[in-house]
């Protein structure tokens, strides 16, 4: 049974702590720059509504011990970072890229409907690499999910969704990614995002 979470919401459409994904998500989806995380127990997240979310975005809990986290070192800080969300399966999909050390955002897609996390993952780190590429930048991106760097490796976005009428846009911008693979050459370095030693991924949702 999955472990209780409670989310904090410190700008939406309603302000506040919720015991669900599914009442935080009616606030902050699709509302433009939301600003929220979860947590582990009431009392962290009601702590945390009394502060200010730049206290918390930053937060990722490492899940190793510190001789290993000393061998594994640190991530990279002049690189960037990408991750998806997607609610059910398939479902509203969006992604996005943030600088790893000062988390900026620089870009957001979606959400786009039934789509997935893979998906969205793929979709993602080819975004990046075509913006970056204009603009000369080779610095390294970083990715949590093993199966989007695969399929970006092999210039394919293996996806077993089947394509309806709602998801439409997104295969037209898988079908637009898979061709700039196939023309173009980059040389940023793709990396896995180590979440066991550094937590969760700096472009994470916070909707686990």
């Amino acid at each position: 049974m999955p472990k209780q979470k409670y989310y904090v919401v410190w700008k939406g459409r309603k302000p506040g702590v919720f015991s669900t994904w599914q009442e935080c998500s009616a606030q902050v989806t699709g509302f433009n720059g939301a600003e929220y995380k979860s947590f582990e127990n009431r009392e962290a997240a009601e702590a945390a509504y009394q502060s200010e979310y730049e206290e918390y975005k930053g937060i990722r809990v490492p899940t190793i011990g510190p001789a290993m986290l000393e061998i594994i070192g640190k991530p990279i800080e002049d690189s960037y970072c990408v991750d998806a969300s997607c609610i059910g399966y398939p479902g509203p999909m969006e992604y996005k890229c943030v600088h790893t050390t000062t988390q900026r955002e620089i870009f957001h897609q979606g959400p786009f409907e039934n789509g997935t996390n893979n998906i969205g993952e793929f979709l993602a780190i080819v975004h990046a690499l075509a913006l970056f590429k204009k603009r000369a930048l080779d610095d390294p991106i970083y990715s949590d999910s093993e199966t989007a760097l695969t399929w970006v490796k092999n210039k394919k976005c293996k996806t077993k969704l089947p394509q309806d009428d709602k998801n439409a846009p997104i295969f037209e911008l898988i079908t637009r990614a898979e061709d700039w693979l196939s023309k173009n050459e980059f040389t940023n370095k793709l990396l896995k995002w180590d979440t066991n030693a550094w937590g969760e991924i700096p472009a994470d949702y916070g909707r686990k």
